[in-house]
Order: C-alpha cells, then structure tokens, then sequence
C-alpha cells in the first residue's frame, strides 16, 4: 500500500480531478479532439498526456522541495505576494467545474430514471459533502476505490464496442479527414485541466524522496489519459454524428444495446464525477485548513461542510441555467487562458529556475 500511495496515488488523484464532467461522459473528448478527425484527435490526446506528465513532474518536486501540501502554500512559493492571482482564479473556477458536474449528474439521472434534472445534480452535492466532512483519508479512498471501478468499466466498454463496432471504427479512421487543429486542442484540453496538478497536492505527504515526485508525476499522464484514448476509439465508430451529442457516452450505450452495461457505464459515470469534484472540494478545504493550521486554530467540522455547501449550492443554479455543452465550450477555454498566465507560465519559468538553482547549489 505504501508504494501505492507514493507512486499512483497522485497519478489517480490527478485522473479524478480531470475526468469528471466531460471526460467521462464523451462531451470534453468530442469538443476538444474530433475536430481534428479520429487520426488528429488521437495525435491530440497524445501530446495532452505528455503535456500532463510533464508539469504534473515539475509541480511534485517543486511541491516536495516548498513541502506544500495546498494550492495556496505552493502558490506563495512560487509567486509570492501575487499568489492570491491564483486563488481568484481558481475560486471562479471551482463554481465552473462544479456548475459542469452538476449539469452532468443531472443529465445523467434524467437518461437513466427519467427523474428531474435536478435530483441528480442534489445527490451529487451531498455526497460530495459527505466526503469532505470526513476528510482527507476518505477522499483518498475514493480515489482509490472509484478508480478500480472506473479501470474495470472502461475495460469492459471498449471490448465490448470492439467486438460490435470494429469494422465502423476501422472506417471511421480511414475516413480523409483534415486534422488541423490537433495541436491547439490537445494544448487547451492539457492546459485547463492540468490544474489538477496543485489542487491534488495533499495526497503527496505519501512521498519520501524527490525521485517519488517525478515517478508519481511520470505516471499522472497516462494513468489521467489511457482511459480517455480508449472511450475516444469507441466514439470513433459513430464519428460525425456523435459531435452533436451532449453525452457521447449515452449515444454509444444506446447503440450498443445492452440495457444492464447501460446501467453500469452510467453508474461509473456518477462516480466519476463524484471523484472530481471530491478533488476540487477537498483541495478548498485543504487551503482553509493551512491557513488555519499556521495561526494554530482547528478547522471545526462545521466549516469542512458549510462552506463547499454554499458554493456547490450556488453552482446548481448556474448548472441549470446554462447547461453543459455551453459551460465546457466557453468557459473552460477561458479557465485554459487563466490557468496558462497564472500556472504553466510561472511554473515553467520562476519554477524551473528555482529547482535548477537547488540542484546547483546541492551539488556544490
């Protein structure tokens, strides 16, 4: 278990964070990779995952090295008093991710049950709510645990695509289709999600050395990124009317027809969204528990429930009043262009500075 926690732990909990909302459904892979065609988007994805593996890499050493644990900590280290840059941003964006989430969840129980929009974005927040009242051990089981499930549902999705839909894959990649485009969506996809990166950084207090962080951070790109070229080559075989699909995953499901898998795929769905925003939650609760913890106060319980309460309450509204294919086409651009001024810049820059500077001066 220990090697589990130090080397994929963070690899799953960065796959939690990125691949609720539109991963899980299909609706991030249509809008981001099918433009390209099956042959781009596949290319696409592929420098998405370096991408991740890449900066996922830098932010754990840095981290280790500053020994922050929260996205607040880390910021101040690398950006020092224009931290808080950050923090706006992210607070806008936790209310866009969780007004996503919540659009899925519903979308989700409508497909399955035909209930109310609304009821599967409720269940949704008070799981959610439960999690992170109990803390940061039940949120790394989640981690763990959601992501057996999701490995082995995956798994079982694509053979069975496989075996009723190759020869429409097989068409859908020989189509001659323009790939323009690849490398600008692979880039966005990378970018606004590779925040996930700091936002999981409790989970690193498992390292022991600065050679955990860069395998833990080697890993985080295809463990993040396998399961989405999987689900990506089933769409394929649908490929182009699946681009005007809300939940890719469901238009698949329905053609595959097998109502019980049906069940189970949308089922892992669920779970998946409840992982993300578990990640997302429980990184805002870490930062207001450092900040508590440096003046020598307890964060009471109360607090780790009121206050994501009110904000994913909040976020409901927004999910329901705008929908999900609009909130991943407009804003996560915008949260891609925040997060490459406010993270990737800084990180690539300042941040690889410093770490060249300890390296120097530790073999000095």
């Amino acid at each position: 278990m220990s090697s589990i926690n130090r080397f994929l732990l963070p690899g799953l909990a960065f796959k939690a964070v990125v691949i609720g909302g539109g991963y899980a459904t299909g609706r991030e892979l249509v809008e981001f990779f099918m433009p390209a065609g099956p042959t781009g988007g596949l290319w696409g994805m592929i420098l998405a995952m370096a991408v991740w593996s890449v900066v996922c890499t830098l932010t754990f050493v840095l981290a280790f090295r500053m020994r922050a644990l929260d996205y607040q900590s880390f910021f101040q280290g690398l950006l020092g008093r224009f931290g808080i840059a950050f923090e706006i941003a992210y607070f806008a964006d936790l209310i866009l991710i969780l007004s996503v989430f919540g659009s899925a969840a519903g979308n989700i129980g409508a497909a399955l049950l035909g209930l109310p929009l609304i009821v599967g974005t409720l269940g949704l927040i008070l799981l959610v709510l439960l999690v992170c009242a109990a803390g940061q051990t039940a949120a790394e089981a989640v981690f763990k645990y959601v992501s057996v499930l999701l490995y082995t549902v995956y798994a079982a999705f694509v053979a069975l695509s496989l075996w009723s839909f190759s020869p429409e894959i097989a068409a859908g990649f020989a189509k001659p289709v323009p790939t323009d485009g690849w490398i600008s969506g692979g880039l966005t996809y990378a970018a606004y999600n590779v925040m996930g990166a700091v936002l999981i950084l409790p989970v690193l207090r498992h390292l022991r050395s600065e050679r955990d962080a860069v395998i833990s951070g080697l890993f985080a790109g295809p463990l993040a990124m396998l399961p989405a070229i999987a689900f990506f080559v089933c769409l394929v075989a649908f490929y182009p009317a699946v681009l005007n699909e809300a939940l890719p995953s469901d238009y698949v499901l329905r053609a595959l027809g097998r109502p019980l898998f049906h069940y189970v795929f949308q089922t892992m769905v669920f779970f998946a969204l409840l992982e993300c925003s578990v990640g997302f939650v429980q990184a805002f609760n870490a930062r207001i528990a450092a900040y508590n913890a440096r003046r020598n106060r307890v964060t009471p319980k109360a607090m780790r429930v009121a206050v994501p309460a009110v904000i994913t309450f909040g976020s409901v509204f927004i999910a329901s009043s705008i929908g999900l294919v609009d909130l991943i086409a407009k804003g996560y651009r915008l949260m891609a262009l925040g997060v490459l001024l406010l993270f990737l810049l800084p990180l690539f820059t300042i941040g690889v500075a410093r770490l060249l500077r300890g390296r120097a001066a530790a073999g000095a």
